[in-house]
């Protein structure tokens, strides 16, 4: 049996590796720099607890990469109903030359629903296939190619001609 000053290592070693791609995917799910920080927390927080089955995964990162999209679909829909939407200043730093246009993509990603942000953040940003998707996500594969292109028929709606870049008819395939 490991002692606990070695799980607290292990751990801590993973956390110092996994965190930028953990932190990078709660941010996108978010679209907050403070939201993710407390989604990717809480992430840790579990998976911490129960981090003999997570290190004795396959792959651990993408076990709490799990956990990352579980812990955000739960909370969206347990805020669901106390939420009052604000104006937000955005604290996040995108590369200068495309800042505009990335304020631009998560303002429009913000309004989309929980379900349908994690689809387009896993299909889009994740490059999951549809199936992958749908498994990650407990739908069928249909339900995952309506939420997409819902998704990014918002998206585009939203982004006008700002989207070229980034949502290019192809994106859809």
């Amino acid at each position: 049996m490991r002692g606990s000053a070695s799980v607290d290592e292990e751990f801590t070693s993973f956390v110092a590796s996994a965190s930028p791609q953990l932190h990078r995917k709660a941010w996108l799910l978010t679209t907050s720099s403070a939201a993710a920080e407390d989604l990717l927390q809480s992430a840790l927080a579990k998976a911490y607890v129960n981090w003999r089955r997570v290190s004795a995964a396959d792959d651990p990162t993408a076990y709490v990469s799990g956990i990352v999209l579980k812990t955000f679909l739960s909370d969206r829909r347990r805020r669901s109903s106390t939420e009052v939407a604000v104006a937000e200043v955005d604290d996040c730093q995108a590369v200068p030359d495309d800042a505009a246009l990335r304020l631009t993509l998560l303002a429009a990603l913000r309004t989309l629903a929980p379900l349908d942000r994690a689809v387009v953040v896993l299909r889009y940003w994740e490059d999951l296939s549809v199936e992958e998707t749908a498994q990650t996500l407990h739908l069928s594969s249909a339900a995952v190619k309506n939420r997409a292109l819902r998704s990014l028929a918002a998206l585009r709606t939203q982004l006008g001609d700002a989207r070229e870049p980034i949502l290019s008819p192809e994106a859809h395939r």
